[in-house]
Protein backbone atom coordinates (compact mmCIF):
# COMPACT_ATOMS: atom_id res chain seq x y z
CA UNK A 1 0.00 0.00 0.00
CA UNK A 2 1.38 3.28 -1.01
CA UNK A 3 2.00 5.49 2.65
CA UNK A 4 -0.57 8.70 2.10
CA UNK A 5 0.74 12.11 2.21
CA UNK A 6 -0.93 14.52 4.50
CA UNK A 7 -1.04 18.68 4.43
CA UNK A 8 -0.45 19.70 7.90
CA UNK A 9 0.12 23.42 8.50
CA UNK A 10 1.52 22.76 11.82
CA UNK A 11 5.10 22.91 13.17
CA UNK A 12 6.45 19.72 12.38
CA UNK A 13 9.98 17.80 13.82
CA UNK A 14 10.93 14.56 14.59
CA UNK A 15 9.18 13.30 18.10
CA UNK A 16 6.80 15.77 18.12
CA UNK A 17 3.32 14.35 18.89
CA UNK A 18 1.06 15.69 16.57
CA UNK A 19 -3.16 16.04 16.26
CA UNK A 20 -4.44 16.31 12.86
CA UNK A 21 -6.75 19.11 12.24
CA UNK A 22 -10.60 17.77 11.42
CA UNK A 23 -10.38 17.42 7.23
CA UNK A 24 -7.41 15.38 7.50
CA UNK A 25 -8.00 13.48 10.11
CA UNK A 26 -11.33 12.63 8.21
CA UNK A 27 -9.37 11.51 5.17
CA UNK A 28 -7.42 9.50 7.04
CA UNK A 29 -9.46 7.77 9.47
CA UNK A 30 -12.83 7.62 7.53
CA UNK A 31 -11.76 7.40 4.09
CA UNK A 32 -8.50 5.64 4.13
CA UNK A 33 -9.78 3.76 7.29
CA UNK A 34 -6.37 3.56 8.41
CA UNK A 35 -5.63 2.61 11.90
CA UNK A 36 -2.89 3.43 15.08
CA UNK A 37 0.79 1.62 14.01
CA UNK A 38 0.03 2.67 10.39
CA UNK A 39 2.51 4.83 8.22
CA UNK A 40 1.65 8.43 6.80
CA UNK A 41 3.87 10.81 5.56
CA UNK A 42 3.57 15.00 6.75
CA UNK A 43 4.49 17.92 5.03
CA UNK A 44 3.49 21.45 6.45
CA UNK A 45 5.04 23.47 3.09
CA UNK A 46 8.87 23.84 4.56
CA UNK A 47 10.68 22.13 1.57
CA UNK A 48 10.64 18.40 3.93
CA UNK A 49 8.59 15.41 4.50
CA UNK A 50 7.85 14.04 8.01
CA UNK A 51 7.57 10.17 8.20
CA UNK A 52 5.24 9.33 10.62
CA UNK A 53 3.18 6.73 12.27
CA UNK A 54 -0.39 6.93 13.73
CA UNK A 55 -1.03 6.69 17.74
CA UNK A 56 -4.99 7.03 17.52
CA UNK A 57 -7.18 6.91 14.36
CA UNK A 58 -10.77 7.05 15.24
CA UNK A 59 -14.38 9.46 14.52
CA UNK A 60 -12.86 11.93 17.26
CA UNK A 61 -9.27 12.13 16.66
CA UNK A 62 -5.96 11.11 15.15
CA UNK A 63 -3.06 11.46 16.32
CA UNK A 64 0.62 10.92 14.61
CA UNK A 65 4.27 10.73 15.94
CA UNK A 66 6.88 12.31 14.01
CA UNK A 67 9.93 9.59 13.27
CA UNK A 68 12.17 11.49 10.69
CA UNK A 69 12.19 14.50 8.62
CA UNK A 70 13.78 14.53 4.90
CA UNK A 71 14.62 17.38 2.79
CA UNK A 72 12.15 17.43 -0.35
CA UNK A 73 14.05 18.41 -3.92
CA UNK A 74 10.92 18.35 -5.97
CA UNK A 75 10.97 22.29 -7.00
CA UNK A 76 11.43 23.71 -10.24
CA UNK A 77 14.34 25.92 -10.76
CA UNK A 78 12.59 28.10 -12.86
CA UNK A 79 9.99 29.79 -10.31
CA UNK A 80 6.67 30.57 -12.31
CA UNK A 81 3.87 32.99 -11.24
CA UNK A 82 0.53 32.02 -12.96
CA UNK A 83 -1.96 35.24 -14.18
CA UNK A 84 -4.35 33.19 -14.82
CA UNK A 85 -8.37 34.54 -15.60
CA UNK A 86 -10.89 32.67 -14.05
CA UNK A 87 -13.50 30.67 -15.44
CA UNK A 88 -16.71 29.11 -15.03
CA UNK A 89 -17.51 25.46 -13.18
CA UNK A 90 -14.67 23.29 -12.14
CA UNK A 91 -12.26 24.76 -15.42
CA UNK A 92 -10.83 27.36 -12.73
CA UNK A 93 -10.27 24.24 -10.07
CA UNK A 94 -8.65 22.03 -13.41
CA UNK A 95 -5.99 24.81 -14.18
CA UNK A 96 -4.89 25.47 -10.82
CA UNK A 97 -4.31 21.75 -9.79
CA UNK A 98 -2.32 21.10 -13.09
CA UNK A 99 -0.46 24.30 -12.72
CA UNK A 100 0.60 22.74 -8.98
CA UNK A 101 1.27 19.70 -10.55
CA UNK A 102 3.94 20.97 -13.36
CA UNK A 103 5.48 23.47 -11.04
CA UNK A 104 3.98 26.70 -10.47
CA UNK A 105 4.97 28.63 -7.36
CA UNK A 106 2.09 31.55 -7.63
CA UNK A 107 -0.92 31.81 -9.08
CA UNK A 108 -3.20 34.72 -9.25
CA UNK A 109 -6.79 34.77 -9.91
CA UNK A 110 -7.79 37.66 -11.89
CA UNK A 111 -10.57 39.18 -13.48
CA UNK A 112 -10.67 40.51 -17.16
CA UNK A 113 -13.35 42.37 -19.52
CA UNK A 114 -14.45 39.17 -20.72
CA UNK A 115 -14.42 37.06 -18.04
CA UNK A 116 -17.84 35.82 -17.38
CA UNK A 117 -17.76 34.64 -13.79
CA UNK A 118 -18.86 37.42 -11.08
CA UNK A 119 -17.79 36.58 -7.61
CA UNK A 120 -17.78 39.27 -4.53
CA UNK A 121 -17.95 39.03 -1.19
CA UNK A 122 -18.35 35.54 0.63
CA UNK A 123 -18.50 33.91 -2.81
CA UNK A 124 -15.36 35.45 -3.58
CA UNK A 125 -13.84 33.72 -0.48
CA UNK A 126 -15.14 30.29 -0.80
CA UNK A 127 -13.85 30.02 -4.38
CA UNK A 128 -10.29 30.61 -2.80
CA UNK A 129 -10.75 28.70 -0.10
CA UNK A 130 -11.45 25.85 -2.39
CA UNK A 131 -8.68 26.63 -4.75
CA UNK A 132 -5.83 26.46 -2.08
CA UNK A 133 -7.51 22.91 -1.34
CA UNK A 134 -7.23 22.55 -4.65
CA UNK A 135 -3.69 23.50 -4.66
CA UNK A 136 -3.18 21.81 -1.12
CA UNK A 137 -4.57 18.18 -2.33
CA UNK A 138 -2.73 18.58 -5.69
CA UNK A 139 0.66 18.59 -3.86
CA UNK A 140 -0.06 16.18 -1.90
CA UNK A 141 -0.72 13.77 -5.01
CA UNK A 142 2.78 15.08 -6.51
CA UNK A 143 5.27 15.45 -3.93
CA UNK A 144 5.88 18.93 -3.71
CA UNK A 145 7.10 19.44 -0.07
CA UNK A 146 6.38 23.33 -0.78
CA UNK A 147 2.70 25.15 -1.23
CA UNK A 148 1.84 27.04 -4.23
CA UNK A 149 0.73 30.55 -3.15
CA UNK A 150 -2.97 31.54 -4.11
CA UNK A 151 -3.47 35.06 -4.66
CA UNK A 152 -6.18 37.07 -4.01
CA UNK A 153 -8.41 37.87 -6.63
CA UNK A 154 -8.03 40.72 -8.38
CA UNK A 155 -8.44 42.45 -12.08
CA UNK A 156 -6.04 42.47 -14.94
CA UNK A 157 -6.15 46.16 -15.20
CA UNK A 158 -4.71 46.56 -11.62
CA UNK A 159 -2.18 43.61 -11.99
CA UNK A 160 -0.42 44.18 -14.84
CA UNK A 161 0.74 47.86 -13.79
CA UNK A 162 1.68 46.73 -10.14
CA UNK A 163 4.33 44.00 -11.83
CA UNK A 164 7.94 45.10 -10.67
CA UNK A 165 10.38 45.38 -13.49
CA UNK A 166 12.35 42.74 -11.66
CA UNK A 167 13.99 40.61 -15.10
CA UNK A 168 11.78 38.76 -15.25
CA UNK A 169 10.17 36.79 -18.36
CA UNK A 170 6.71 37.87 -19.00
CA UNK A 171 4.65 35.87 -21.74
CA UNK A 172 1.27 36.42 -22.11
CA UNK A 173 -0.59 33.44 -23.99
CA UNK A 174 -1.74 35.05 -27.51
CA UNK A 175 -2.44 32.20 -30.75
CA UNK A 176 -1.78 35.11 -33.30
CA UNK A 177 1.68 35.46 -32.19
CA UNK A 178 4.62 33.51 -34.03
CA UNK A 179 7.22 34.25 -31.48
CA UNK A 180 9.52 31.30 -30.98
CA UNK A 181 10.16 30.03 -27.02
CA UNK A 182 13.67 28.56 -27.83
CA UNK A 183 14.84 31.61 -29.15
CA UNK A 184 14.28 33.59 -25.49
CA UNK A 185 16.81 33.49 -22.99
CA UNK A 186 16.81 31.05 -20.43
CA UNK A 187 14.43 32.77 -17.47
CA UNK A 188 14.83 32.34 -13.48
CA UNK A 189 11.15 33.38 -13.14
CA UNK A 190 8.82 33.60 -15.22
CA UNK A 191 5.07 35.28 -15.32
CA UNK A 192 2.15 33.29 -17.32
CA UNK A 193 -0.61 35.33 -18.58
CA UNK A 194 -3.61 33.38 -19.71
CA UNK A 195 -7.07 34.97 -20.67
CA UNK A 196 -10.91 33.58 -20.64
CA UNK A 197 -12.56 31.46 -22.80
CA UNK A 198 -13.16 34.41 -24.42
CA UNK A 199 -9.60 35.24 -25.08
CA UNK A 200 -8.25 38.69 -23.98
CA UNK A 201 -9.41 41.78 -25.68
CA UNK A 202 -6.85 43.77 -28.33
CA UNK A 203 -6.23 46.50 -25.50
CA UNK A 204 -5.66 44.02 -22.76
CA UNK A 205 -3.19 42.17 -25.18
CA UNK A 206 -1.36 45.91 -26.03
CA UNK A 207 -1.93 46.39 -21.88
CA UNK A 208 0.22 43.44 -21.43
CA UNK A 209 2.48 44.76 -24.34
CA UNK A 210 3.13 47.63 -22.07
CA UNK A 211 3.82 45.94 -19.01
CA UNK A 212 6.78 43.70 -21.13
CA UNK A 213 4.95 40.45 -21.56
CA UNK A 214 5.62 39.26 -24.95
CA UNK A 215 2.86 37.26 -26.71
CA UNK A 216 3.47 34.04 -27.21
CA UNK A 217 1.92 30.82 -28.99
CA UNK A 218 1.77 27.34 -28.17
CA UNK A 219 1.31 25.65 -31.54
CA UNK A 220 -0.94 26.48 -33.98
CA UNK A 221 -4.53 25.45 -32.48
CA UNK A 222 -6.13 27.41 -30.00
CA UNK A 223 -6.51 26.01 -26.38
CA UNK A 224 -8.73 26.36 -23.68
CA UNK A 225 -8.35 28.48 -20.76
CA UNK A 226 -8.05 25.39 -19.02
CA UNK A 227 -5.75 23.54 -20.75
CA UNK A 228 -3.48 27.04 -22.15
CA UNK A 229 -1.36 26.72 -18.82
CA UNK A 230 -1.00 23.08 -18.39
CA UNK A 231 0.56 23.29 -22.09
CA UNK A 232 2.52 26.28 -21.54
CA UNK A 233 4.14 25.42 -18.20
CA UNK A 234 4.73 21.82 -19.48
CA UNK A 235 6.56 23.30 -22.43
CA UNK A 236 8.06 25.97 -20.23
CA UNK A 237 9.64 23.02 -17.71
CA UNK A 238 10.87 21.44 -20.56
CA UNK A 239 12.90 24.35 -21.87
CA UNK A 240 14.07 26.55 -18.59
CA UNK A 241 13.16 23.99 -15.76
CA UNK A 242 13.34 20.32 -14.55
CA UNK A 243 12.54 18.29 -17.17
CA UNK A 244 15.03 16.48 -19.11
CA UNK A 245 14.91 14.63 -22.31
CA UNK A 246 15.21 11.53 -20.08
CA UNK A 247 12.68 11.81 -18.11
CA UNK A 248 10.33 11.85 -21.22
CA UNK A 249 11.85 9.26 -22.93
Amino acid sequence: MRIPRIYSDQALSTGAKVELDPQAGNHVARVLRMQAGQKIVLFNGDGNDYAAELTQADKKRVEVVVESQRSVASESPLRVTLGQVISRGDRMDYAVQKSVELGASKIVPLVSERCEVKLQGDREDKRLRRWQQVAISAAEQCGRARLTEIAPLQRLSDWLPALADDGSRKLVLHHHSEQPLAQLDRPSHLILLVGPEGGLTPGEVDAARSAGFVPTAFGPRVLRTETAPAAALAVCQWLWGDWQESDVS
